[in-house]
């Protein structure tokens, strides 16, 4: 597999322009071109600089191979990479915006039970660059520009753990946010984690304030661990205190997933057991009805009961709402296209 071209920021692209002879504004006609969602191919440079970077870069990191369309309006991409792999995202329609929720990793290897992502366990990484082009190429399909974007909010909540790819996933969210480009800000960005504690305090002191966004889904760690294999290594307090130095760093409210599981995790008990875990604290709940993945043997729970745990979170005074369900038609949870797709070619 070759390099990948989105990879680089505007300053190292523009370093190898001049590593190349080349005059500088080709390095803007380039940046722009990629940032439109152009494959090398179609950038308008000199054919001979265009095939020196063809011989090292691939030409269309990330292609969209299928679009399914909801009633709904939710579109679900299944992506094609380079190598072959394929991932998936989905654009969400909102009052404040579009939403699209895109994969750090080919797989995940967090083993989370309700989760389809987990189910072939973890490929590989993606580099900052592919992450990037999941962007730029839901934005050109849509009719977007990078003054008109078809895509406003990113969630980083689809296949993969993104701080499980730290690296790549920080690369990312520089150059997505990065002034000239598609520049997404940080505000409309959340980034969803299993409670990576090392990680998360880490990117506290990145200085990118986007939404931080933990799964939690349980209020003891005994009950954690039934679902979440993750919480062997780090506890709620754990994940509470990195929470808390975020908050600290970044003046940003944080965030938890808790999806409300049949005879696990979804009765009044725990609903008052989760409203005295976050009293006090600067968060909000979003709580999911349960997309349920046929591999597994989890269910999820009736509109009368999501409402009521809502009901009484709110009344305990915890800020929460009750997501809206999305694209559950076209496999919308993380995971579930990508597994019927490989399961349809077997």
């Amino acid at each position: 597999m070759k390099q990948i071209l989105q990879d680089l920021s505007h300053a190292e692209l523009s370093a190898l322009v001049g590593e190349m002879g080349e005059k500088k504004f080709r390095a803007e006609q380039i940046y722009l071109g990629l940032m439109q969602g152009k494959r090398i191919s179609e950038l308008p440079i000199p054919a001979p600089m265009r095939e020196k970077l063809l011989a090292v870069y691939e030409d269309e990191p990330v292609r969209i191979r299928e679009v399914f369309r909801s009633p709904d309006g939710t579109e679900k991409y299944l992506f094609e990479l380079a190598d072959g792999n394929l991932i998936e995202g989905v654009r969400m329609h909102y009052q404040y915006g579009n939403t699209q929720c895109v994969s750090t990793q080919v797989g995940c290897r967090m083993g989370c039970k309700f989760c389809a992502s987990t189910l072939g366990g973890r490929i590989r990484d993606l580099t900052a660059g592919e992450i990037l082009s999941e962007v730029l190429a839901v934005n050109r399909a849509e009719g977007g520009t990078l003054k008109d974007r078809a895509v406003t909010n990113l969630v980083l909540m689809g296949s993969g753990e993104p701080f499980d790819n730290y690296e790549n996933v920080v690369g990312f969210l520089r150059n997505v946010t990065a002034e000239g480009g598609i520049r997404i800000s940080a505000r409309n960005i959340s980034l969803s984690t299993c409670g990576l504690v090392p990680e998360m305090r880490r990117f506290a002191e990145e200085g990118i304030p986007l939404n931080l966004t933990v799964s939690l889904h349980a209020t003891t760690d005994e009950e954690r661990r039934r679902t979440m294999p993750i919480a062997a290594r780090y506890s709620i307090r754990e994940i509470l205190d990195a929470c808390t130095l975020y908050f600290e760093k970044t003046g940003r409210r944080y965030l938890f997933e808790y999806s409300l599981i049949e005879d696990e995790n979804a009765d009044m008990g725990h609903a008052y057991a989760l409203a005295s875990l976050l009293k006090g604290r600067p968060c909000h709940v979003n709580l999911i009805r349960l997309n349920e993945v046929k591999e597994r043997n989890l269910r999820g729970t009736s509109e009368e009961t999501a409402q009521a745990f809502l009901k009484t979170l709110t009344d305990c005074g915890i800020s929460a709402t009750l997501r809206r369900s999305m694209g559950s038609d076209i496999g919308g949870a993380c995971g579930q296209l990508r597994a019927s797709y490989l399961s349809r070619e077997e």
